[in-house]
């Protein structure tokens, strides 16, 4: 099976405040934020990208969806460079992020149908699209109030939908369940298994060990920029007790080192 997604030698660096080398308590003027990072997710699974706050997730996930350029190496998204390739690539993806903000003024209903255009969508696909997505997400009975009137719950799945819009075959979500309560996470975190059961290429970054055992066929373990381990999680379970033993485990190697 040929993977959609190829990360190839992702590197990104980062020049520094004074006020951020001060928070990062330190007197170098540069940050490698994803160091030689290289790894592939293919149809139907979940890939997660896990990690603690700082380690890079956010930064490769920019890179893949060309939020961003890196400064060396490439990712290929069904054949399509995210350095020469960008529009392609954005035709191509989903990308949900906690920084996605939506104009709090509008709707939901105005919000899906001006991104739907932005999306070359034709009214009748948009209209069927919406129904569902409302339908699925409990979204109907919101559908004309004011996003800054929205609940955080709803105001994350309004996100979600929207990132979706278009029914892409390659999803990156940042943080998906970040924030959320527990009956809205299940809500996402099903509709993700879904999304894997209908061959959809999915990304994942996060630092809740129970959400990777949960949704998640491989894991990358990214730490200080690195990509220090990459396999699937059965083959975590047949060799460590799960992912949380075997992410303390590398954290104290990375430690003594």
């Amino acid at each position: 099976m040929e993977a959609k997604i190829k990360v190839q030698n992702l590197k990104k660096t980062f020049i520094l405040s004074k006020k951020q080398m001060k928070i990062n308590k330190t007197k170098e003027k540069k940050k490698v934020a994803v160091n030689d990072i290289s790894f592939e997710a293919y149809p139907g699974e979940i890939y997660g990208l896990l990690g603690p706050n700082g380690a890079g997730k956010t930064t490769t996930l920019r890179c893949i969806s060309t939020l961003i350029k890196p400064d060396e190496g490439d990712v290929l998204v069904k054949g399509y460079s995210v350095t020469k390739d960008e529009t392609k690539v954005r035709e191509t993806i989903g990308f949900l992020t906690s920084e996605l903000k939506l104009e709090e003024f509008f709707t939901p209903n105005y919000m899906f149908d001006f991104f739907a255009r932005l999306h070359g969508m034709k009214p009748d696909e948009s209209e069927a699209r919406k129904e569902n997505l409302f339908s699925r997400f409990g979204i109907n009975d919101f559908k004309e109030v004011k996003i800054s009137d929205l609940s955080t719950g709803m105001r994350q799945k309004v996100k979600l939908v929207i990132s979706l819009i278009h029914n892409p075959d390659i999803i990156i979500f940042d943080e998906p369940t970040n924030g959320l309560d527990i009956l809205t996470a299940k809500i996402v975190t099903d509709f993700l298994i879904e999304l894997k059961n209908q061959g959809k290429t999915i990304i994942v970054s996060t630092h809740i060990f129970s959400l990777v055992e949960k949704v998640c066929d491989r894991v990358g373990i990214i730490m200080n920029g690195k990509l220090i381990y990459n396999d699937t999680i059965a083959n975590i379970h047949n060799n460590h007790k799960d992912t949380e033993t075997l992410f303390f485990e590398l954290t104290d190697e990375e430690e003594t080192l």
